[in-house]
C-alpha cells in the first residue's frame, strides 16, 4: 500500500512533535462564545464551565442578540451562500454596502472582501508588487503576511521589530520601483502596537506605502475604534488596511482590504483569493453591517475594555508575573517553556479558566507564554476569579513567589 512509508513518516513526526512538548490539544466548547463558555477537555470529558481568557472575542459581540438577529435576517432574506465568485455572479448589493462601510469606518477610499484576512493578507502582495518592487516587512509579522510575502516576486527586507532606525537602514540601501512597508497594527502575539507614526515618516521619506494588518485592532484601537492608524493620528497616511470580521467584528468569518481608489480595482482585478473563492455568505454580511452600526452608536464597549484590560495587566504585574509590555488587550504571560506553558494552561483550566498555552512553531522556541486576551463580556468578578486562579498555579509552577 502506498501509504505506508509516508504512515510511518508522519506518525514519527507527531510522536516527536508530542515529545518536545509541542503538541496542540483542542478543547471542545459546547456553547456559545462568550465570557463563560462550556467546555469538554478531554474530548470525552464532562462538560465544564469556566472563564474564558483567549477568545479574539474583544468587544463581546460573537453572540450578541443584535448580531445573531441581523444574520438571520440575512440568511432568511439572502439566503444560505453565494455559490459563487464575486465577478461572476457572487455579487450582491449588500457586499458592497459592507465595502462602503468599511471604507468609511476606517477612513479608506474603497474596499474589497474577502473569505478571511488570511486570505486578504496572501492576496495583497502577489496582486500588487512586481520583481522590481521590494516589500518591507516587521520580522514579527502575522504568518499571513509572512506567506503572502513569499507568493509574490517582489525583494523582501524585513526589520527587525518595531526597529526604525534598520527599517530605514533597509529603505534606505534598497532600489526598487515601488516600496511598500507592511506591518501589524497590534501585534498578536506580544500584544504591542505598531510604531505607525515613524513607520508613517520614514514612508514619505522614502516614497513608500504603508500597508497595515490591523486585524488585532479594529473595531477598539483608537478614540473610536477605527484602528492603529486612528490611535496614531495617521489616518490620511496609511494607504492599506487588511482586517478581519473574524474577531472584534462579531467574529465570525470575512476579512477585507481597504485603502486607495487604485489599489482597491486592482485587486478585484488580480487578487487571486478574490477572483477564485465563494463570495461571504449573506449572514455573515448582515451581521457585519449590524456591528458597524453599534460601533457607531457608542464607545461604551471599547471604553469598558480597556478599562479591563488596565485592570487584568496591574493585578498580574502586582501578582509578580513576567508580562511582555504594551497597552492593548492582549497580555500575555512570559513562561519560556513549552511543556511548562502546556502544563500551566491544563492546570488553569482544572481551576476554571481557559487560557491556552503558546510555543514553537506559534511563537519562537524559548518563548513560550500564556496569551491572555480581554473582552468587554467579562466583568470584574470573573476577573478577579481568573486572577486568583493565575496565582494559584503560578505558586505551583513557581512562577510566582
Amino acid at each position: 500500500m502506498a501509504y505506508t512509508t509516508s504512515k510511518a513518516l508522519y506518525s514519527e513526526t507527531i510522536a516527536k512533535i508530542k515529545e518536545e512538548g509541542l503538541y496542540k490539544d483542542e478543547r471542545i466548547i459546547c456553547s456559545p462564545q462568550s465570557a463563560q463558555i462550556r467546555v469538554r477537555f478531554p474530548a470525552d470529558a464532562p462538560e465544564k464551565e469556566i472563564i474564558n481568557l483567549c477568545a479574539n472575542n474583544y468587544l463581546g459581540l460573537s453572540s450578541h442578540p443584535e448580531v445573531m438577529k441581523a444574520a438571520h435576517e440575512g440568511l432568511d432574506k439572502r439566503g444560505y451562500g453565494m455559490s459563487s465568485v464575486r465577478f461572476i455572479c457572487g455579487t450582491q448589493d449588500i457586499h458592497r454596502q459592507l465595502e462602503e462601510k468599511m471604507s468609511k469606518f476606517l477612513g479608506m477610499e474603497d474596499s474589497c472582501l474577502f473569505s478571511s484576512c488570511f486570505d486578504a493578507n496572501g492576496a495583497l502582495f502577489e496582486a500588487l508588487l512586481g520583481a522590481e518592487d521590494g516589500v518591507f516587512s516587521d520580522r514579527l509579522d502575522h504568518a499571513s503576511i509572512i506567506d503572502g510575502v513569499r507568493l509574490c516576486k517582489a525583494q523582501r527586507f524585513v526589520f527587525e521589530h518595531s526597529d526604525m532606525k534598520d527599517l530605514e537602514e533597509k529603505l534606505k540601501s534598497s532600489n526598487c520601483r515601488t516600496r511598500l512597508i507592511i506591518t501589524d497594527g497590534v501585534f498578536s502575539m506580544d500584544g504591542d502596537m505598531a510604531k505607525l507614526d515613524e513607520i508613517c515618516a520614514l514612508a514619505e521619506k522614502y516614497d513608500a506605502l504603508v500597508a497595515v494588518d490591523d486585524s488585532h485592532a479594529t473595531g477598539f484601537i483608537g478614540k473610536t475604534g477605527r484602528g492603529v492608524h486612528e490611535h496614531h493620528n495617521v489616518m490620511n497616511k496609511v494607504d492599506i488596511v487588511t482586517t478581519t470580521f473574524g474577531k472584534a467584528l462579531g467574529g465570525a468569518t470575512g476579512g477585507c482590504i481597504s485603502g486607495r481608489k487604485e489599489i482597491i480595482e486592482l485587486m478585484k482585478q488580480r487578487a487571486r483569493p478574490y477572483l477564485f473563492s465563494n463570495a461571504l455568505m449573506p449572514a455573515v454580511v448582515y451581521a457585519s453591517l449590524r456591528v458597524l452600526d453599534i460601533l457607531s452608536e457608542s464607545t461604551e464597549r471599547r471604553d469598558r475594555l480597556e478599562k479591563l484590560s488596565q485592570t487584568w495587566r496591574k493585578g498580574l504585574t502586582e501578582a509578580g508575573f513576567d508580562l511582555k509590555p504594551g497597552n492593548t488587550p492582549i497580555i500575555p504571560v512570559m513562561l519560556y517553556d513549552a511543556k511548562l506553558a502546556q502544563a500551566f494552561s491544563r492546570d488553569l483550566y482544572e481551576e476554571g479558566v481557559f487560557a491556552v498555552g503558546f510555543f514553537y512553531p506559534v511563537v519562537a522556541k524559548g518563548q513560550a507564554r500564556i496569551r491572555t486576551q480581554i473582552s468587554a463580556g467579562l466583568n470584574q468578578e470573573q476577573l478577579d476569579r481568573a486572577l486568583a486562579a493565575f496565582i494559584k498555579v503560578g505558586k505551583r509552577h513557581g512562577v510566582v513567589k
